[in-house]
This record gives structure tokens, C-alpha cells and sequence, in this order.
């Protein structure tokens, strides 16, 4: 069964938003239904809680910081991702009853549906599966090309939490991300996701080929990157609009 549909939250200040902006929006779910954001962040990296464990974490956060890198750690799992401009981040948030577990493949097929749908009506067709070689790889990546030489252009990731309303007993909510690459510089942000696990001792690496920027993949002369990324945006709040939130 579903539920509502996503009501697209707007962003008084424009759509550049902090890199962990939208857990505001799991509490913003409980009182008001399932909500979702489009929205872009300041130039970065982003990771999970588990890279504070290395030695190096605090001095290499110093260093990139200083190169215009500033470092986030995140509450969702996945693995390091880079942010900002030519990035397009898509929340949704939604509360669902029962174990987190029951509800979390709908979830991510719930964002990819949107995404993918919106790419088609680029003329890009994209499928769900991992993608070994990227960053942050998992098998609810959303992929382009061929299965055995696909690329990744959108990872997802997400995040669950027991929030209490105004009143009324506390609800389960999920907040579930893509960041989609819209138009970005494909060898640029995997040099400096490289760079920063060799700051942390971490054998991880990630090939720039394994990854593709849309705007690159559409080879639109005509439109340029911004317009671009204004565009997707637009056919992306669409797709929102008109989804459903995948409760049962």
C-alpha cells in the first residue's frame, strides 16, 4: 500500500544548503507528512562516522579544509562522497511503521524510480546496481551504459530515527539521499576522493571511469552546465510531486 504523496519542501534561502541539511527534514516528516527537498551543497567532502576511527582523520580534515575541502561527517552509512556545485542532492523523508529493515529496499527503490524516471525523459536510461570502482558503491547506485561497463551517476544512502511529534507516541522515520552527478568534473572529484583516503592510510581507491557526469553523458552544446542542473531539477520536482510515499 502507499501513502501521500511527497510534498516538495522549498528552501527559503535558495537550494545551497549544509551538507547535512536535510535531517531537519525527518522531524519536518512527523509533523507534516512525508516532505522531500531538492536541493545543492557548499563545495566538499562527506563521510560516515566510521572514518573517525583513523589516526589521520583530524589532520587530514585540517588539510582539505585549507584546500577548499572542508570534511562532514554524516549520520547515514555508505562511504566518502564529494559535494557542491554541479551536484544535485534529492531527500526524501517519510514515517513508516514496523523494523527499519521491512521498509528499506522500498526506499531506495522509491528514489531511484524518481530519478530514473526523470533521466528518461532526457533520453537517459539508468537501472539500479553496484558499480565497483566508484565511491560510496552500493546496489542501489543508479547506473548508465552497458551492465558490464556501466558508470554510476547517482549513489543513495540512508538514515532512520525514532522521532517524537507535538504529541502522540513516537514515529519510526526514514530519510533516504541521492546525490545525482549532474555536471561535474569527473577526474577533479575522484582526484581529491582519492586523495583523501591516502591522507587517511586507507588502500581504497576510486577510477574516474567508473563514474559520469549527465551533462556529459547528453553532450548538450546548447545548454550549459547551470541550466543544465536548473533543468533536472525542475523535471526531478516533477517526479516528486507526483510520488507517493512507500508506507504500508
Amino acid at each position: 500500500m502507499t501513502g501521500m504523496v511527497f510534498h516538495l519542501h522549498t528552501l527559503p534561502g535558495g537550494p545551497r544548503q549544509p551538507s547535512r541539511f536535510d535531517e531537519s527534514l525527518m522531524r519536518r516528516a512527523v509533523q507534516a507528512g512525508p516532505v522531500a527537498c531538492l536541493w545543492q551543497a557548499e563545495q566538499g567532502l562527506v563521510v560516515p562516522r566510521t572514518y573517525r576511527r583513523h589516526a589521520s582523520f583530524s589532520q587530514a580534515c585540517m588539510e582539505f579544509a585549507q584546500l577548499g575541502w572542508p570534511v562532514t561527517v554524516r549520520q547515514s552509512g555508505g562511504g566518502l562522497v564529494p559535494q557542491g556545485p554541479g551536484i544535485v542532492n534529492l531527500s526524501l523523508a517519510y514515517a513508516a511503521s514496523g523494523a527499519p529493515l521491512n521498509h528499506s529496499d522500498a526506499a531506495y527503490r522509491c528514489i531511484c524510480s524518481i530519478i530514473s524516471g526523470a533521466l528518461a525523459e532526457f533520453g537517459i536510461a539508468t537501472r539500479a546496481q553496484a558499480v565497483a570502482g566508484s565511491f560510496c558503491d552500493g546496489r542501489y547506485n543508479l547506473a548508465w551504459g552497458s551492465r558490464d561497463d556501466a558508470r554510476k551517476i547517482a549513489g543513495t544512502a540512508q538514515l532512520w530515527r525514532r522521532i517524537a511529534p507535538e504529541s502522540g507516541p513516537p514515529a519510526q522515520v526514514v530519510l533516504v539521499h541521492a546525490l545525482v552527478l549532474a555536471a561535474v568534473d569527473v577526474a577533479r572529484i575522484t582526484d581529491v576522493a582519492n586523495r583523501f583516503e591516502q591522507a587517511l592510510g586507507r588502500e581504497q581507491r576510486y577510477a574516474p571511469e567508473k563514474i559520469a557526469s549527465l551533462h556529459d553523458i547528453l553532450e548538450r552544446s546548447a545548454c550549459g552546465p547551470e541550466a543544465f542542473v536548473e533543468e533536472l531539477m525542475a523535471t526531478l520536482g516533477r517526479r516528486v510531486g507526483a510520488t507517493p510515499a512507500p508506507v504500508s
